[in-house]
């Protein structure tokens, strides 16, 4: 029976471990960006480094070549699997694979922003990043460029730039802020739309046009269930994201009751 065919089942999630990371909150007109480092936002998949082994930030193991990670350092790393800017599906589907192909992931870079865990502020972990990055002679391991803008003028001029040249946005990192992990506002995002992640409860199919395929997705975020029925492309009805999967959407902000205004399918974000 195609899985579309499934109507309404709300299944149990699949409980993860999840690395201890940061996660960003939207930046707003009145935060003063004087006071963080700023770097491109990647449209890239999230990877975390303990020491000994590589993650996607649900807790599940990337099943990268064991080449890709011999030399990395022996402490925690977080970052993102990077292959350029628009290349977010073809990335996802080739870190995905359980079987690396090895001329794939020559392509990538494991580009760093954080230190999870390491004492100090971010501006003492960003040196201490940039040293561990020198030392590791790892070609395909990089930090991120970090960079100060003055006020919310440059901040806006660099993000037009940004967006211009096919980039996501920008991340702003506090200067001063000791690593917490969770979701603060040591760590914004700003990007040219709102987004958030949702994972996928249930499946309603399709009427007229769609008939015989997905209609849309019902999705749960922070407890909040909604059902996300644009964005879609025919593929992706024919073979929705699996039930349990974090996506991405999009949206115009919330309604009086907290619900995102306008939602629309952007990606899958992660399998469950």
């Amino acid at each position: 029976m195609p899985i579309w065919l499934i109507l309404c089942i709300s299944l149990p999630l699949r409980a993860e471990s999840s690395p201890p990371l940061i996660l960003a909150e939207i930046y707003r007109d009145s935060v003063d960006p004087a006071g963080y480092w700023v770097s491109e936002k990647l449209d890239g998949v999230r990877a975390y480094w303990d020491g000994k082994q590589l993650f996607f930030r649900s807790g599940q193991p990337v099943s990268a070549p064991a080449w890709f990670t011999q030399g990395f350092p022996q402490q925690a790393l977080d970052g993102e699997l990077w292959l350029g800017r628009g290349q977010f599906e073809r990335l996802s589907g080739i870190v995905r694979t359980t079987q690396p192909v090895d001329a794939e992931w020559r392509q990538i870079h494991h580009l760093l922003f954080e230190l999870p865990g390491a004492a100090g502020t971010f501006t003492q972990r960003l040196e201490s990043l940039l040293r561990l990055v020198e030392t590791a002679h790892v070609p395909w391991l990089k930090a991120i460029e970090q960079f100060r803008v003055p006020d919310r003028e440059a901040l806006k001029a660099k993000l037009d730039s940004i967006v211009a040249a096919g980039g996501e946005g920008l991340i702003l990192h506090r200067a001063d802020a000791k690593y917490a992990a969770g979701r603060n506002e040591d760590l914004l995002k700003l990007k040219p739309y709102l987004d958030r992640e949702a994972r996928v409860i249930a499946y309603i199919p399709g009427k007229g046009k769609h008939e015989g395929r997905m209609g849309s997705m019902l999705v749960e975020d922070e407890g909040r269930q909604f059902r996300l029925g644009s964005g879609f492309t025919d593929a992706q009805r024919d073979h929705p994201p699996p039930i349990g999967s974090l996506v991405t959407y999009r949206y115009r902000g919330l309604t009086a009751k907290g619900l995102p205004r306008f939602p629309s399918f952007l990606r899958l974000r992660d399998s469950p």
